[in-house]
């Protein structure tokens, strides 16, 4: 026989939890590893982009050879496995 589970989410500090300046660093840390293993500087750049829910990072290309690098070879799609660590 089944057994009921009830969950209850502290929304307060769920959302604590993720605008907390540790989880943007870390968030900071992984974008900057998957840039670099892209290609880095200046092909590839990191945005820190915290808004009032959560903290976020963005990882781009930054330049046309970034660009073609991502568009021919998948360069930052195939990168993202270093920010695992």
């Amino acid at each position: 026989m089944a057994t009921k589970f009830r969950l209850e989410i502290n929304v307060p500090g769920f959302n604590e939890a993720r605008t907390d300046p540790a989880v943007q660093e870390d968030l900071h840390r992984r974008g900057e590893a998957i840039a670099n293993a892209a290609g880095g500087e200046p092909d590839f750049e990191v945005t820190d982009a915290p808004n009032s829910t959560r903290a976020r990072v963005f990882v781009r290309t930054a330049s046309f050879a970034g660009m073609r690098a991502e568009a021919t070879d998948q360069a930052l799609t195939r990168a993202f496995d270093a920010g695992r660590g």
